[in-house]
């Protein structure tokens, strides 16, 4: 099963909910990042978060997610879209501890609780929005929920959760965001809280096979959801050598010349996919004309 995300009203439109199964997603962050089991598990969660936020956007609007909680992981930066479009990256991916004193990841340790999530958001207009709260948990989950409650104002439950293979490799990934609308009742809102209270946590629902809407029918009760919209997700990045071309271009001419006398060629990479784009001392000349 492909990753992919699912919209939903619950409770006759008294909840807005969406879930993701993101495992494939988070795979290939992992691959390509190298990252170790802790790194994954915050990279994951962020990029699960991340992607279900982007689907609340419409068109080619994004969002840039920023997590910087002062522990040793460094920055979490995490791109979406309308699309289902997911990339990230940690500064340190090779970031790893024992298991906490609840016997799972600790994540909390890798992000550290003395910084802030910040979330830009572009869409379309010539200012961004741009929403910012201190960390409250370095658990992330707890992070974005803080964050969709106060900065955009909007009750909310933030479930993500990611299990990793001995082997470094991803097991499952996934999670869900629940939101009430106006109006919503006293008993739809103890009812949540319960459930909330007892579900399985996310990874191991994504690691049993359960499906996004699988997932919500667990949280609200079968017959209680109703599906609007799927959304294919997949980890993509725009990166190219037109892009990086363009960048040196702008460095001008006498950064273009030390490249050509120190190197005979310069090698630019990518943060978000760590992809590498070599261009050669004929490459360099002819931007260096361009830069002319």
């Amino acid at each position: 099963m492909s990753d992919y995300l699912v919209k939903a009203l619950a409770f006759d439109g008294q909840v807005r909910a969406y879930a993701v199964k993101s495992t494939d997603t988070v795979a290939e962050a992992q691959r390509r990042h190298y990252t170790w089991p802790v790194a994954s598990a915050a990279l994951g969660r962020s990029m699960s978060a991340a992607v279900m936020m982007g689907a609340m956007l419409k068109g080619d609007d994004n969002l840039t997610v920023k997590v910087e909680g002062g522990g040793p992981i460094g920055l979490i930066l995490v791109d979406s879209n309308a699309k289902g479009e997911v990339r990230g990256y940690v500064t340190n991916p090779q970031i790893h501890f024992d298991l906490n004193e609840h016997g799972k990841l600790d994540v909390r340790r890798a992000v550290g609780t003395t910084g802030t999530l910040t979330v830009v958001k572009d869409v379309g207009m010539r200012d961004y929005f741009t929403g910012q709260v201190p960390i409250v948990s370095g658990e992330l989950g707890d992070d974005f929920t803080y964050y969709l409650v106060t900065s955009e104002q909007v009750p909310s439950s933030v479930g993500v959760g990611v299990l990793v293979n001995p082997d470094n490799t991803i097991k499952a990934a996934g999670g869900f965001i629940l939101q009430l609308m106006p109006g919503a009742t006293e008993d739809t809102v103890t009812a949540i809280e319960n459930r909330l209270g007892t579900i399985e946590p996310i990874s191991k629902l994504i690691d049993k096979g359960l499906t996004p809407e699988q997932i919500l029918e667990e949280l609200f009760g079968k017959g209680n959801v109703k599906f609007l919209e799927t959304l294919p997700v997949s980890f993509s990045c725009n990166c190219s050598k037109d892009r990086f071309s363009n960048a040196i271009v702008s460095l001008g001419m006498e950064e273009i010349d030390d490249m050509i006398a120190t190197d005979g060629q310069a090698e630019a990479q990518c943060h978000f996919c760590n992809e590498k784009y070599i261009f050669s001392k004929e490459e360099l000349e002819t931007l260096r004309a361009e830069a002319k």
